[in-house]
């Protein structure tokens, strides 16, 4: 044989390796040696990896979701530590009175847990994650705010909603709905976590905690011992310091413990959440099989041609021509604005999971599928858009007829919000739908937040308030069930209506004592209108002030409250 068809044969001496194949020959050589733990490549290069979800974190777990969470987050650190602590006790001792800024209170040091924890883990903070946060935050500022607790229920339930999505970072559809209630999967986990990292500061360091703990025990029996005596030589000060310090009693014991341990397992959970997420993003759903453009769009076609032949005979609605449309559907004027409006808000929602149902089963075979669903769906949308209008048309005639309630002011609010979804829908046509997820329940929070803020139950008080001194009948005993938030306008009613308005809510603030911290700012101003004038605590003649004139509420089967 030739040197040169030997030549291929030879092996050289010092061989010329890339960089990639020098670190996986490393990493083949480690695993191959026993005994030795193996060491990803990431970690060797002193990095973390880079995870797909707006926050960083590590490496896959163990369990049913193994896909999606890492498998252990990092050892929990004495600021973590110290935050969960402080929210346990702080969830003890002002949560127990009932809600106001006592709220947002306990939620900051929560929150600063949750924070070092994920900085621990190396994950870092991303736009939409900080939006959620922020957002989370300022929905409890509503029981801060308003005395009424309707709106403080569902700022609160947003809020957890919020918190939990900021810990998750989900993009998806399914990631965003999972991502918001996605904190109980890690329940027991953060309590496993927490329990080992306390043990192993208790073994590692027994005299550092052990002067701890003393020196804490010493500064609050200081604080007791003091306090007491300060409190008894000075009135001043044992006034200021009632305020300030929650008067718990023997009684509230196993109440205070039960705010302790959810508190303690709320930020523990949202701690472990933040140093190792569920990446609910992982879950995927296939899309639907594409349909031909004729079985897609015949039926879209139809239905869009009947909301058009609707909406024209709308336009008489929409433009104020009530009484030729009465005249043909035989229907008195609160019964066509009471029925319509449930049928469109019905429509509206039907809309939307059609709307659903097109996009999974859409035809996306060749370039001009993309403009069929963008011409259908969107002329779809911009059609229920013009229904919804018609919707929030029947509502306002009906109130401006009958007076503002919870219930009509809710609905309202909801149908406006579907509005935006459909709004963002069609945007999301045009600009693409990457965000839309994220858009919609951002658009939701907002909403909450601003029908908070708002304060229905002072909008209600008004509104009935302009309707009465507009000559029509006011119903006493449906406003008199209102919160403290309808105080400022129901003090501007005439005597004896003022007294017979008023009088319940201030038997209630009266019954009620609570701490600042527990207080709203609404009861707070309800209390300074009540403390300057007070209401008849027997006023008179109030079984006669509502419904009369046939437009109160008497018989209407509209409103449940």
């Amino acid at each position: 044989m030739s040197e040169h068809t030997s030549e291929p044969a030879r092996q050289p001496e010092a061989p010329v390796v890339s960089d990639a194949s020098e670190t996986r020959k490393a990493t083949a050589d480690r695993e191959a040696v026993p005994g030795e733990p193996k060491t990803p490549v990431h970690a060797e290069a002193g990095r973390p990896p880079q995870p797909s979800d707006p926050w960083q974190g590590a490496r896959p777990a163990e369990g049913i979701l193994a896909p999606l969470r890492p498998a252990r987050p990092a050892a929990l650190r004495d600021a973590t530590l110290w935050s969960v602590v402080a929210t346990a006790l702080l969830s003890a001792l002002l949560l127990g009175d009932g809600l106001g800024s006592n709220l947002l209170i306990v939620a900051v040091p929560a929150a600063l847990g949750a924070y070092f924890a994920a900085q621990a883990a190396g994950r870092r903070l991303r736009p939409w994650s900080a939006a959620w946060a922020v957002g989370g935050l300022a929905l409890l500022a509503v029981p801060a705010l308003r005395d009424a607790g309707w709106p403080t229920f569902l700022a609160v339930v947003s809020a957890l909603a919020l918190g939990s999505l900021t810990l998750h970072g989900s993009r998806s559809w399914l990631g965003v709905f999972l991502g918001s209630v996605g904190l109980f999967p890690s329940v027991t986990r953060g309590l496993t976590w927490g329990a080992t990292g306390v043990r192993d500061r208790m073994s590692g360091s027994h005299h550092r905690w052990g002067v701890a703990l003393r020196s804490v025990a010493v500064a609050a029996v200081l604080l007791v011992v003091f306090g007491t005596l300060f409190a008894s030589a000075d009135a001043a000060f044992a006034d200021v310091l009632g305020d300030l310090i929650p008067d718990v009693s023997v009684g509230e014991v196993p109440w205070r413990l039960f705010l302790f341990a959810v508190g303690l397992v709320g930020a523990l959970t949202a701690a472990y959440t933040a140093a190792a997420p569920v990446r609910w993003d992982g879950i995927t759903v296939r899309a639907g099989k594409a349909r031909g453009r004729l079985e897609w769009a015949l039926p879209l076609i139809v239905l869009n041609l009947l909301f058009a032949v609707f909406i024209a005979i709308q336009l008489t609605v929409l433009l104020g021509g009530y009484d030729k449309v009465m005249a043909e559907t035989d229907l008195s004027y609160s019964a066509y604005a009471r029925q319509g409006f449930w049928q469109l808000l019905w429509a509206t929602l039907l809309t939307l999971l059609v709307i659903a149902i097109a996009l999974r089963w859409a035809p996306r075979g060749r370039a001009g599928d993309r403009t069929l669903v963008r011409a259908v769906l969107g002329a779809l949308c911009l059609l229920t858009l013009v229904v919804v209008a018609s919707a929030l048309r029947r509502m306002e005639l009906y109130v401006d007829a009958y007076g503002l309630t919870r219930l009509r002011i809710s609905v309202a609010a909801v149908e406006l919000w579907l509005g935006v979804v459909l709004v963002l829908i069609m945007a999301a046509g045009v600009f693409g739908a990457r965000l839309l997820p994220r858009a919609v329940a951002a658009s939701a929070a907002v909403a909450v937040l601003v029908f908070g803020l708002a304060s229905p139950d002072g909008l209600i008080a008004e509104q009935n308030v302009q309707r009465f001194r507009s000559d029509h009948a006011i119903d006493i005993d449906y406003l008199r069930g209102l919160s403290a938030d309808a105080v400022p306008a129901l003090d501007t009613l005439p005597e004896p209506l003022r007294s017979c308005a008023l009088n319940e809510i201030q038997r209630t603030l009266r019954e009620r004592d609570d701490p600042w911290y527990a207080t709203s700012w609404g009861e707070a101003r309800a209390r300074d209108i009540l403390g300057g004038r007070s209401a008849d605590p027997y006023p008179t003649d109030c079984r006669t002030r509502g419904g009369e004139g046939g437009d109160g509420y008497g018989d209407d089967s509209y409103d449940p409250y």
